[in-house]
């Protein structure tokens, strides 16, 4: 599958962003899809997973109540609604397909889109 991040942009702290992830393929609904982020200097690190349904998704603690996933396997699409954005938020986010739930660890995960660069002022 590829897969193909959009939506990221400059926002000012507190405001919102919802990024899009388009999938290829006939067998998106067969994948767990997830958020990662990677900030300069750092680590990749997980922000959100959502199941091949949809029914259950999984968050990162400090995203949590401000960063909703949420996917349409008819459009085989997935989304990250951002919410009250922090300048710690800024980094660059990248989708990513797997076949494991839970899913919190690179590891998990066969497919990497290119990424999206979020930026939030302060």
């Amino acid at each position: 599958v590829q897969l193909q991040a959009s939506g990221g942009g400059l926002v000012q702290a507190g405001g919102s962003l919802r990024l899009s992830c388009a999938a290829s393929g006939r067998t998106f609904s067969s994948y767990v899809m997830g958020w990662f982020r990677q900030a300069p200097g750092k680590e990749r690190e997980f922000v959100a997973a959502i199941s091949w349904s949809g029914s259950r998704t999984y968050y990162a603690d400090p995203v949590k109540g401000r960063f909703t996933i949420s996917r349409d396997n008819a459009k085989n699409t997935v989304y990250l609604q951002m919410n009250s954005l922090k300048p710690e938020d800024t980094a660059v986010y990248y989708c990513a397909a797997g076949s494991t739930w839970p899913a919190p660890g690179t590891y998990a995960y066969d497919y990497w889109g290119q990424g999206t660069q979020v930026t939030v002022s302060s």
